[in-house]
This record gives C-alpha cells, structure tokens and sequence, in this order.
C-alpha cells in the first residue's frame, strides 16, 4: 500500500533558504517586519479548546528580547478548568482522529507545506520579534518546518503500512500499529516552530491527539503554525492550544490521568522532573505514559593535528556563536590536540571578534539572549571563569544606547581545565571553552567526559582517527569535518544520550514510533 500512495510524491528535497544577500529578498523581508507589526502589535490572542477560540482569565504581555519596552501582543493565561477541558475535549477527539484515514493526514501535512511556502517572511518576522533570532536562523527555522510537514506526510503513510512478519503455515498474521491517545507536547523558545511542530506532527501522523504547551516566551509562533495546519484541513478538535502559567500548565497536565504521553524539550531540570511525575501511576489512569525528552546539551569540537583548521574554526564560531549559543546543540567546548591548539584558538578568536552585537530585526550577527534574567546569569559564569581560565574575548557587556535586553558578547575562555564548571556545565549562551589535549585519544576521553552527549563535531583527515570517532565518540548526532549545529530535518534524525535525553531522533525513520503502540493479530484460516 505505502509504495502505491506514496508513488505520487514527488523526490523528497530540503527546503532551501532564503538569499538575504540579495537586495530584492532583504526588502521583502523588512517589509514582512512592517506587515507583523501592522497586523499583530496590540492584539490579544485566544486559547483553542474542542475547535472554538476561547478567552482565558486575565492575560499576559509578549515582549521583543531585542528591546523589551516593545510589547509586541498579549496572550490568554488558562485557567485550570480550561487545562482539564482541553484534556477532555482530546480524549474525545481521539476516538474519531485514531481511525482517520493515514492519506487524508499526510495531505493535510503537504498542504501546509505550501501554505508555510508562501508565508515564510511573516513567519521569520514573528519569531525574530518573539525569541530575537537574526533572518538567517529564523529562515532556517521555518524551513525546517517546511521539511517537517513533507517528511512526515511521507513517515505518516510509511508507518500506516505495518511491517512484515514470518509466515504461519496456517496463520495470517499482521503486526501493526495504532495510536496511543492524548499526547502533550510542551516546548521551548529557542526554536519556537520546528520544535513543536515536530512532535505534535510525529503525534497527529500516528493519531493521536495533542495538547499544545508553547514556551511563554514565543507563543505566536507557535499559533500561527497551528492556525496553518487548521487552514490545511487538520479537524481543529485534534489539537488544544493552551498559554498560561507553569503552575497551571506544568506539573497537572503531566500528572493529568488521561494525558497518555509527554513530549518535552527544555532543561534537563525540568525533563527530569517529567520523567519522575510521569512515573507515578494517578488514579484512574489505565496505562504506563510515556515520556519523550530533549534536555540540552555541553556540545564539544574536537580538532585534530590533522584536521582543517581552517574549517574547523569557521565551523566552531557559527556554532558557538549562531543564536548567542542559545541551542542544545551548540558547540561550547572545543577539544584540541596540542599541535594545532594556539593557531586554532587565534583564528577562532579573530573570527569571533568580527562578529558585532546587533539588532536582530536587523540581522546583526548577535543578538539578545531572551531575557536580562539569563544574561545575568550567564555574566555569572563568566565572572567565575575568570577566576579559573585564561578569558581571551568578550567578558564584558555590549552597548546598545537606550535598547533594553539581555545583551551578551561573544566570550571565549582558553586553557580550561576538564573539571571547570565551564567545562561540565550548560551555560546556553554565546560562551565557549578551548581545553588542550595531548593527543587525538585524549580529545575524544574528553569530549566524553560529560554527563550530556546530543551533538560533537570530529575534524580529521585520518581514515582511522574518523572511524575510532565514529565507534568511541557518545553523541546521538556526531559530524565529521562539519559543525556541530544545522541538523536537517528528516536527514539527520536528531536526538541526544544521557542527560540529552531520550534520544528519540526527531526527523528520523524510527521518530513515529515513540507515537505508536504495535498489535499483532493472528487470524487462522
């Protein structure tokens, strides 16, 4: 059935970005910053909740990181009536979705495809208001998203065909698998779109219903992908849309007895805190629920005396660097081998000085971390390292005149001792570790010694060196002689070990399964 239905897709490609260098999509795209404002600044949105859009009780203000004087809208605050109406009114719409038509689902998916084709300057537009990403990482983002709504309307129909079983002399025998049942997916503000829409996606292509939990940072974002696939034909009882409080939308809907699965990405803190409520069995719930978490990462590049130190350096500064270092996957420590450590920190060093502290609306290379809150703490670790390692860039605090956000330059710390906090621990902003190794085997010991292991970097020449890195390195997503951010949906399955995570492999050909329960059924003739 699957080679049949999915003979009418056409080759699956990667969206491409968008050429900002070009004057005429550099306008277009100042001019969607223009049209958001003029159709979105002031308002307040609503909660959706068995297909209708509510109020909540009271409201709370989104504000632009880049300069938090602007309010850029409102969002509802649900009250906890809501919350256990919106379980509900999911439990019910499971009943119907769960025997949906897996065709019918995937159309739906490659129909919001083109629609978000259409509309990518406006949504770039509202996430760089929301979590302060320059054009080029929000455009990547969206485009991921694109990705995402083709590669799971093609993984919806793969999965819809079960998988073969040795034959019974006397037997048919089939395993297949079906829907698990309300699904909550509570997501970050890092990656406002992708990531939600990801796993309520690998939730809506299985059956099952979802419960959306944006970050409350980037909720527009989020809605705005939401009201796409509505658009596109999603039956709008399959997906509640809550904003609010963690203290109404957190820890209750988790221990909610009729919540079946979680689907976190955030801190490692709070997975952990998933993990452990979600264990308990509530009463009246009927089943184990199941949690999936992505939990953050301490990132490492490993260079070699043989790698390309040239692109290993350009390779660290983007993931360094790239969002103010505000991604699980980000690179903050870079392992090098004695003979190529002083010319590789220089030339990092000289790269990432030429990045300038900007305007995000403006595309300026570093924008704000998302809130003041985090770039003091971030300036704590910092003030402690100082202490401990050899502070070769940044340490201090941008001036951006009247502006109000959480600015932080580009820091780089040399000589860091593998027991540093800088070292061990997430920091989640634009600051980087270089530790000297005394030989390649020693760099990868190193890379290792962490209690995360989501993403690592390998630069080599050596056909050896590579496929020790290959066996021995403890990442679920490891590059060779390419940076360690960029993963692309449906390519490079991402998802991490350890304190990472669950290493479900969002994009991946085994993502759907985390979604999926399996039914063997044995029919004698």
């Amino acid at each position: 059935m699957t080679a049949h239905l999915m003979a009418g897709f056409l080759p699956f490609e990667h969206e491409p970005y968008h050429d900002f260098a070009q004057p005429a999509v550099a306008q277009a795209q100042r001019e969607a910053f223009a049209k958001v404002r003029e159709q979105y600044r002031g308002r307040t949105f609503g909660l959706y909740i068995g297909g209708e859009r509510v109020e909540g009780q009271g409201s709370y203000e989104v504000r632009n990181p880049a300069d938090t004087r602007e309010v850029v809208w409102c969002f509802p605050k649900a009250s906890a009536q809501q919350r256990d109406e919106a379980v509900a009114a999911a439990q019910h719409a499971f009943e119907t979705w769960r025997f949906s038509d897996p065709l019918q689902r995937a159309s739906i998916f490659k129909r919001a495809a083109e629609l978000l084709r259409a509309r990518r300057m406006e949504f770039n537009a509202v996430m760089t208001l929301e979590n302060g990403k320059n054009w080029a990482e929000a455009d990547g983002e969206v485009a991921e998203s694109v990705d995402h709504f083709e590669v799971f309307a093609r993984e919806t129909l793969r999965w819809a065909e079960g998988k073969p079983v040795y034959p019974m002399p006397d037997e048919h025998v089939t395993t297949v698998y079906e829907p698990l049942g309300v699904v909550v997916c509570i997501s970050p503000w890092n990656f406002p779109s992708a990531i939600p829409l990801g796993m309520a996606l690998g939730a809506l292509a299985a059956g099952n219903t979802v419960i959306w939990k944006p970050a409350s940072e980037t909720p527009l974002s989020s809605l705005l992908m939401l009201e796409l696939l509505f658009e596109a034909g999603l039956p709008r009882n399959t997906v509640q849309f809550l904003t609010g409080t963690d203290d109404v939308l957190g820890d209750p809907l988790v221990d909610n007895p009729q919540v079946r699965m979680i689907a976190f990405t955030g801190s490692k803190e709070i997975g952990c805190r998933i993990v452990e409520r979600a264990a308990k069995v509530q009463p009246g719930q009927k089943w184990i629920k199941r949690v999936m978490a992505e939990m953050g990462g301490k990132d490492p590049t490993v260079v070699c005396a043989d790698g390309d130190v040239e692109a290993a350096a350009v390779g660290i500064v983007q993931a360094a660097f790239g969002y103010a270092g505000q991604k699980c996957s980000a690179c903050s420590r870079v392992i090098a081998e004695d003979g190529v450590y002083d010319a590789l920190l220089d030339r990092v060093t000289e790269l990432a000085r030429g990045l300038k502290v900007g305007l995000p609306e403006d595309n300026g290379a570093i924008g704000p971390v998302i809130h003041a809150g985090s770039a003091e703490r971030i300036g704590r670790a910092v003030e402690a390292g100082q202490k401990t390692a050899r502070l070769v860039l940044g340490g201090e605090t941008p001036d951006m005149g009247d502006r109000q956000g959480g600015y932080v330059s580009p820091t780089i710390f040399a000589d860091v001792d593998p027991r540093d906090p800088l070292f061990q621990e997430e920091i989640f902003g634009p600051v980087l570790a270089f530790t000297r190794a005394r030989d390649w085997q020693h760099a990868i010991d190193l890379a290792n010694d962490s209690d995360y292991g989501l993403t690592a970097a390998f630069y080599s020449r050596d056909p050896h060196k590579i496929s020790e890195a290959r066996r021995r390195m403890h990442v679920g997503n490891l590059y060779i002689n390419r940076k360690c951010t960029g993963a692309l949906s449906g390519t490079h399955a991402f998802g991490g070990y350890g304190m990472s995570g669950t290493n479900a492999k969002v994009g991946g050909p085994d993502y759907l399964f985390w979604f999926l329960q399996t039914k063997t059924v044995a029919q004698r003739y």
